[in-house]
């Protein structure tokens, strides 16, 4: 099965400001989805993230997007929208010490992410797709084909409108 990982266009917000399931529109997604298009291959089934800077990226590539809510970026909670400056200091050291399972006032943990996203990925019976989604998605979508230590597949990067293309053994 041949999965394209896409990760939404850069968000319509100001730098410095923490989003993960904040409901924000990207910038562009007509131009990048016109670059993504001449990669992908014709006709390829798209499932996509609820959030609007996916969504409208997904739905230019295919107007029949499937909407997957397990492929939301993860939940902040209290933090979303606030300046990471703003944010307690004691509340992202405890973050840095425990990236698994801390779990911001409000929000969920990463462990809670990767747990929705692998039973996303197990439910794809090896039918070759498009996914539009967020970085922290991705990273654990990643992780859990390459059997990668969590220490590694969250330090993972990708860049806003482009796409990572993996061949998955289903």
């Amino acid at each position: 099965m041949h999965v394209f990982l896409i990760r939404h266009p850069r968000p319509r917000i100001a730098p410095g400001i923490c989003y993960g399931r904040l409901d924000i529109d990207g910038i562009d997604p007509e131009g990048v989805a016109a670059q993504l298009k001449r990669q992908l291959p014709a006709n390829i089934p798209v499932i996509s993230s609820p959030l609007r800077r996916a969504l409208a990226l997904a739905e230019l590539l295919d107007p029949q997007t499937r909407i997957d809510a397990r492929l939301a970026e993860i939940d902040f909670g209290d933090w979303e929208g606030k300046a990471w400056d703003h944010i307690p200091r004691i509340e992202l050291d405890a973050w840095a010490a425990n990236v698994l399972d801390f779990i911001p006032p409000g929000g969920e943990s990463v462990a809670t992410l990767q747990k929705r996203v692998i039973e996303f990925a197990e439910s794809l019976k090896g039918e070759s797709v498009a996914i539009v989604t967020h970085a922290g998605v991705m990273r654990s979508l990643v992780g859990y084909w390459q059997q990668l230590p969590v220490e590694e597949w969250t330090q993972l990067k990708f860049d806003y409108g482009r796409m990572t293309a993996f061949n998955i053994e289903a």
